[in-house]
């Protein structure tokens, strides 16, 4: 199968019918080319639709990215402390990248976001499945000259970020289920994944790393809402109908959201973020059942500690469940 081509992909965002011949002509390729990148984008889960006398189309319009259109909606704030932008068509992920790259100075910030990763990572080793240009993968690098308060509880405050910057932007109804999940009423919306590195004296270099479903085709959403313990599947379009025409503008807020938020955190720590998770928790008083490497126990949650912990209340009693340890299923 013909590999990824991000110049296609562009050609077909425009929502309108292209014919075999002027894609080909255009990309300089044979139309048996053009049918051979078609096929690779479709096995990729991009919708692509094919007409006869028509030729090829992505029904829906999608705006890519863009790096002028997204550096000019960045906040002043943000520009000032974003020593770097990375926007990639194709990596392996956002966060190998910037774990790869030179860590930024204290209270400066780099960013790298890509259409489509070949290795998006999840929690205990899943993969993050995203068909190119489905909804956003981003990642922020942040290094802290002296680790902060609670600093256990950063993917929390991560997600309260994110939260609060897609609220801004009118979706309704963002909730956060521990430890690191975006939710709405349908299901998981985005996922966060920490990495960190360095001294717990300091200096500590930390990357967030965003997965968000935007639009997704039918069939992965069926195919996630079947895995063991989904929580089912959601995305913004559902809610912010629209917003696949200004992921621009949607990126440059989460990267203000996490770039801010993280200098927030490095003066405050988790405290400040605390009362803004709980606010959101959507498991609190509800029975779940949470497995680890030490088998799977049940109880019901009753929120975080100061750390971020889980609190998880089984026969009358308290016991914090750390995060990364354990993994949480809603249950009976």
């Amino acid at each position: 199968m013909a590999a990824f081509d991000p110049a296609l992909l562009a050609l077909l965002a425009d929502g309108q019918w292209h014919s075999g011949q002027s894609l080909g002509a255009r990309l300089g390729k044979t139309r048996a080319a053009v049918w051979k990148g078609i096929t690779a984008l479709r096995g990729l889960g991009v919708g692509i639709e094919a007409g006869p006398g028509r030729g090829y189309r992505w029904p829906q319009a999608t705006e890519l990215l863009q790096r002028r259109t997204l550096e000019a909606a960045l906040a002043p704030a943000t520009r000032a402390r974003l020593c770097q932008l990375d926007l990639e068509s194709i990596c392996d992920s956002t966060s190998a990248r910037l774990l790869a790259a030179p860590a930024p100075e204290p209270g400066r910030a780099r960013a790298c976001l890509a259409e489509y990763q070949t290795g998006g990572r999840g929690r205990r080793g899943r993969s993050w499945q995203s068909p190119p240009a489905s909804g956003l993968c981003l990642s922020v690098s942040w290094s802290f000259a002296q680790p902060p308060a609670a600093l256990s509880g950063l993917g929390l405050a991560a997600g309260v970020m994110v939260a609060e910057a897609l609220e801004a932007l009118g979706a309704p109804g963002v909730g956060l289920k521990w430890p690191n999940d975006l939710v709405t009423a349908d299901g998981k919306l985005a996922g966060i994944l920490v990495d960190m590195s360095g001294e717990s004296a300091g200096p500590m270099r930390v990357v967030v790393g965003l997965g968000l479903n935007l639009r997704l085709p039918p069939g992965l959403v069926s195919e996630l809402a079947r895995e063991p313990g989904s929580y089912g599947v959601a995305a913004l379009e559902a809610t912010l109908p629209g917003m696949a025409g200004q992921r621009n503008l949607l990126a440059a807020r989460l990267i203000d959201a996490l770039v801010n938020g993280l200098a927030q955190f490095a003066h405050d720590g988790f405290p400040a973020f605390a009362d803004r998770w709980r606010r959101r928790d959507v498991l609190a008083g509800r029975p779940v059942r949470i497995s680890g490497p030490g088998g799977s126990h049940e109880g019901v949650a009753r929120g975080i500690d100061a750390y971020g912990a889980l609190l998880l209340e089984c026969g009358g009693e308290l016991q914090a469940v750390l995060s990364g340890d354990v993994s949480l299923r809603t249950g009976p």
